[in-house]
C-alpha cells in the first residue's frame, strides 16, 4: 500500500498537475479573458501592500528560478562547469533561504493586510484567499526542509530530486521510486508545490503566465468611481492595476 500511494502521488499525480495547468490556462486564456487578472485592492493599505508585494515577489521570483535551474539542469552540466553537489547544496541553502526569508516578510504582510483588514476581506474570493493560504503553507514547508538539508550536504538527497523531476518531464518510469524514501517533509514540499499547479488555471496567478510579453510594458490603467458607473474618457482616472 505505501508504495503503492508512493506511485499514485510522485509517479501519476505530477502528470496530472501539469495537464491541468497547461490546458487549464489555455482554456482560461481562450474562453475567460475578462478573468484574467490579479484583481487590485491597492487602494487600502497601500503602504503594506507596496512592502509586501515588492518582497514577496522578489523573493518568489529567486525561489522559483532557483527551483528551475536546480531541478531541471541535467547533472553532467554541473559536474562538466565544475560545481560539486556539496557546492550546489550550500548555494540552494544560502539563497533559497534569504530569498525565502524576503519572500515569507512579504506574503506575511500580504495575509496580514487580506484577512484583518474588514474591507479588503470583504472584497476578496475564497480563491484569493485560498491560494494566498497555500502560497503561504508552501513557503513554510521550503523553509522547513532547510533545517533537513544540513544534515545531507553531500548534496545526495538533492540528485535524488533531480533526477525525479528530470525523469518525469522525460517520461521515465519509475521515477517515483527514487524519493520513496526521502524525508517527509519534502515529500509534503513536493506535494503541495504539484498541488499549486494543479489550482493554477482556477486562481488569480494565471496573471503571471501575461508577464513576459504584456505585463511588464503595459499601462494597465483600471478607471475608478465610487458610485460604479462607467466615467467618460475625459473625465477617467487612471489608477494603476496592483
Amino acid at each position: 500500500m505505501r508504495d503503492l500511494i508512493n506511485y499514485a502521488v510522485f509517479g501519476w499525480y505530477p502528470y496530472l498537475c501539469l495537464t491541468v495547468f497547461l490546458l487549464g490556462s489555455w482554456v482560461r486564456f481562450d474562453r475567460e479573458q475578462y478573468t484574467w487578472r490579479s484583481g487590485s485592492s491597492q487602494l487600502l493599505r497601500r503602504r503594506q501592500l507596496a512592502w509586501g508585494s515588492n518582497l514577496f515577489h522578489v523573493g518568489i521570483l529567486v525561489i522559483f528560478l532557483g527551483h528551475f535551474v536546480g531541478l531541471l539542469t541535467p547533472i553532467w552540466v554541473f559536474d562538466f562547469v565544475g560545481i560539486s553537489h556539496t557546492f550546489k547544496q550550500w548555494m540552494a541553502i544560502v539563497v533559497g533561504g534569504v530569498a525565502g526569508v524576503f519572500c515569507f516578510i512579504g506574503i506575511t504582510l500580504l495575509v496580514h493586510r487580506r484577512l484583518f483588514d474588514a474591507r479588503i476581506r470583504s472584497t476578496s474570493s475564497f480563491g484569493d484567499i485560498a491560494i494566498l493560504l497555500l502560497l503561504y503553507a508552501q513557503l513554510i514547508l521550503g523553509l522547513a526542509t532547510i533545517g533537513v538539508s544540513l544534515n545531507h550536504l553531500d548534496g545526495h538527497e538533492m540528485v535524488k530530486f533531480m533526477t525525479w523531476a528530470q525523469g518525469i518531464l522525460t517520461l521515465q518510469p519509475g521515477v517515483a521510486d527514487l524519493i520513496a524514501d526521502a524525508h517527509p517533509i519534502f515529500k509534503a514540499h513536493l506535494f503541495l508545490g504539484m498541488t499549486i499547479f494543479l489550482v493554477f488555471p482556477f486562481t488569480r496567478l494565471v496573471h503571471v503566465w501575461s508577464a513576459p510579453i504584456w505585463y511588464l510594458g503595459r499601462r494597465g490603467y483600471q478607471v475608478v468611481r465610487s458610485d460604479g458607473r462607467r466615467p467618460s474618457a475625459s473625465r477617467a482616472r487612471p489608477i494603476p492595476a496592483e
